[in-house]
């Protein structure tokens, strides 16, 4: 097993066209031992389906904020206070705009807000949308919230694009969630020939593998 083993890890997939790595993200965490449950927004769902991300956590996939069956529908309090560490991943413009601002107007926005656990957010989106002031200054206030910032990367994008916005491999999310401990660390050092950027909540960047 992992550096994650036994730890509990709530991966949150937004509504990007990325939505597809959240599989290859949970799969990765799974491997290192992890115990996986998923948070799909609307969005998500019409890209990749609740039955793929529960065949590949081993739990039922969550994607309403009132669900009845779960908890006398307080289900988004349970998920918040069972997480280690939340991932959202991929976080588009208006994930990101509305973690900035405070909102619980979904399931995943409620969690983010509910949990006293450490969240990462892995941006992906458009170049010029990731470029706009807007959104740097909902990242820069993310950040200041002590809420990890992992990515983007850089490179060709949907529409014949090309710039930062991707949403950073899952082997580099994984990285990256694991770069205060020492088996990440040395994960990082053997794989720095292709790098990314985390920026953590002081403002601090560091490379990770891509």
């Amino acid at each position: 097993m992992g550096q994650l083993n036994q730890r509990h890890i709530l991966v949150a997939i937004s509504g990007g066209i990325a939505a597809y790595k959240g599989a290859e993200l949970v799969r990765l965490l799974k491997k290192q031992g992890a115990l996986v449950r998923v948070v799909l927004s609307r969005g998500a769902t019409e890209f990749i389906t609740p039955l793929t991300m529960q065949a590949l956590s081993g739990e039922p996939t969550h994607t309403e904020l009132l669900d009845e069956a779960a908890e006398a529908g307080m289900g988004h309090i349970e998920l918040a206070r069972w997480a280690d560490v939340m991932i959202v991943a991929p976080a588009t413009a208006d994930v990101i705009a509305r973690l900035a601002q405070g909102r619980a107007d979904d399931l995943l926005t409620t969690v983010a807000l509910a949990t006293p656990a450490p969240v990462a957010v892995a941006p992906a989106m458009n170049q010029q949308m990731w470029a706009h002031a807007a959104t740097q200054e909902n990242i820069q206030m993310l950040a200041s919230r002590d809420i990890q910032i992992i990515g983007p990367d850089a490179g060709e994008q949907a529409w014949g694009d090309v710039g930062p916005g991707r949403l950073l491999e899952p082997a580099a999310i994984v990285a990256a969630v694991n770069a205060t401990n020492e088996e990440g660390k040395k994960f990082l050092e053997e794989n720095k020939s292709k790098e990314g950027v985390v920026t953590t909540a002081s403002g601090l960047q560091m490379k990770v593998p891509i």
